[in-house]
């Protein structure tokens, strides 16, 4: 017995975690201003989130049948379901997870995220005026 080997699912390790598809299609949170609204399909349900702080990973939530209203949380990132999680990512193929109501909220798997709209300044800074 000491020498057993146990195998692991490939999400399960680092390495394998690294290659789920959700690491590499996404978009990180601390990336948006303020006002950036986001769109958020899974497998059970849609959420809308609103980044209060990209860099703090704050945001309101609404969707699902946990948030029927706007709440605050934390966007805590993305996992495969297992104990490794991709800070402050929202991954498609991968669960969002969130903090709010004083504990963890973990959705279905991410199908598809998208940009609804930035906020006014934002656009006006990309225009370059």
């Amino acid at each position: 017995m000491e020498n057993e080997v146990i195998a692991l699912p490939p999400c399960r390790t680092l390495t394998g975690f690294v290659f789920e598809p959700g690491c590499e299609e996404g978009l990180a949170i601390e990336s948006f201003e303020p006002g950036t609204t986001l769109i958020v399909q899974t497998r059970n349900s849609q959420y809308r989130l609103v980044v209060l702080d990209g860099p703090c990973h704050r945001v309101l939530v609404e969707g699902g049948a946990i948030f029927p209203e706007a709440v605050p949380a934390v966007l805590q990132g993305a996992s495969a379901s297992g104990s490794l999680l991709k800070t402050g990512w929202i991954g498609v193929g991968l669960r969002m997870e969130l903090f709010a109501y004083s504990r963890r909220v973990t959705t279905t798997r991410v199908r598809s995220v998208a940009i609804d709209n930035f906020p006014p300044l934002a656009r006006l800074s990309v225009g370059g005026h």
